[in-house]
């Protein structure tokens, strides 16, 4: 009935919609309308789910010598059609290591950072700029082009500045780098970050800072993918907080505050022009939001699962932890990406009815999975971890390389060698 609706539907608006006087057949092209949407887009949602699932080993990196967690992956965008893009890896050993985006060949290394690296971000119209920040208080710019292991540009905090988190503006104006709490003291600290590669060698001082709205550490920041005023951030004191930076102070800056009721460990924009917020707890927890509803009588809440592990049944291998979340704009769809300890990755489907598994990659990854990257272009998928692996996977893909994967595996005692904190936030935080 709904395919021959559909038929009929196309039949009234191409032959008779100049003619008034058929009218009412409209009242079935109406009827029908809504129908032939729904039918659509679950068409839609459910390819991208079988192109999910269907995601195989690529390529995989060549071991380093030094094996070390890869705990943030961030690609580049390509400068133009068929040049090439590249990956940058923060790594546990205090380095960035960076690689070409389709072989994963092993480009070079910025090693020597006096502190714990906070992640990478690729500049958005440059491909060859990447920023990192470091727990010392500085964010740095770094030109992968060059071999040097000179930054382009430091932004530098305040002296107490513990930076554990950061991001950059789609537009690439602002980067704004959130800390831990010092004494009574937590940051967001903002700088401008035009001219980059004009100032060479010397220190940007920061713009400003926001610290009234958080209360503890602040462990994830967001800039909002096509809006450059818009940024989220979240915290060990439950909070998620979202801000309009052209407002002239923190208040009016403040539009939203989320609670989540626990630690934030990650955060994200979905939903259709990327209105809605959402974030993942340290105890596994995930809340959605719809920003949409702030200024109607709707409730703002999608979904809150207190422990994901609970409510998501992944065979019998389990879900133990969440990495992060992924929005799929051609589908509309959020999705989460979890594993387990033993290497495998879950990905599993949101909606306002709660969430379900959508499939399992196995078969590439030995240990935990600490970070992702998705890539729209051309659907695939990279992958780090606690075994020192960076993984490529595409769907139906078939690996060409012919490394033995048990020799990638990290052993026992040079996984406590490279361990990032003696207490994760995780265990500190509870």
């Amino acid at each position: 009935d709904v395919i021959a609706g559909f038929l009929y539907a196309i039949l009234i608006l191409v032959v008779f919609h100049p003619i008034v006087d058929l009218i009412d057949n409209f009242n079935l092209t109406y009827k029908y309308a809504p129908l032939i949407i729904i039918t659509f887009e679950m068409m839609a949602v459910e390819k991208v789910e079988e192109q999910l699932a269907a995601l195989r080993i690529a390529r995989r990196c060549v071991p380093s010598e030094e094996p070390a967690y890869l705990l943030d992956i961030d690609t580049s965008t390509a400068a133009q059609p068929g040049s090439s893009r590249f990956v940058a890896v923060s790594c546990s050993n205090q380095s960035i290591r960076v690689y070409n985006r389709e072989t994963l060949r092993f480009l070079r290394e910025y090693s020597g950072h006096p502190g714990i690296l906070s992640g990478v971000r690729f500049a958005h119209a440059c491909d060859s700029v990447v920023f990192s920040a470091c727990s010392e208080g500085t964010v740095k710019c770094w030109d992968v082009r060059s071999a040097t292991q000179k930054p382009v540009q430091v932004f530098s905090g305040y002296p107490s500045n513990v930076f554990i988190s950061f991001d950059v503006s789609c537009s690439d104006l602002i980067v704004c780098a959130g800390t831990e709490k010092v004494e009574k003291d937590t940051f967001l600290v903002f700088w401008d970050a035009r001219g980059i590669t004009d100032c060479a060698s010397t220190a940007k001082e920061p713009l400003g800072v926001y610290s009234e709205s958080h209360n503890d550490d602040i462990t994830k920041i967001c800039f909002h993918p096509i809006e450059p005023n818009l940024v989220v951030s979240g915290s060990t004191d439950g909070l998620v907080n979202v801000f309009d930076i052209n407002k002239d102070n923190e208040d009016d800056a403040l539009i939203s505050t989320c609670n989540s009721d626990s630690s934030v460990s990650s955060l994200g924009w979905s939903g259709e022009d990327y209105k809605q917020v959402y974030c993942m707890t340290h105890g596994e927890g995930f809340c959605w939001w719809d920003m949409a509803q702030l200024d109607t009588e709707e409730p703002i809440t999608l979904l809150h699962v207190v422990d994901v592990r609970e409510s998501v049944c992944a065979e019998n291998h389990g879900l133990h932890y969440l990495v992060g979340g992924l929005y799929h704009e051609k589908a509309g769809k959020l999705f989460l990406i979890g594993g387990t300890s033993t290497g495998n990755i879950h990905l599993i489907s949101c909606s306002t009815d709660g969430l379900s598994l959508v499939g399992t990659l196995r078969g590439g990854h030995s240990a935990t999975v600490r970070s992702f990257c998705w890539s729209p272009t051309d659907e695939s998928l990279l992958t780090g971890g606690e075994d020192a692996q960076l993984l490529l996977w595409k769907p139906g893909a078939v690996e060409r390389s012919l490394t033995n994967k048990a020799s990638l595996k990290i052993s026992s005692s040079v996984q406590k060698r490279v361990r990032v904190h003696n207490t994760s936030l995780k265990s500190r935080k509870k």
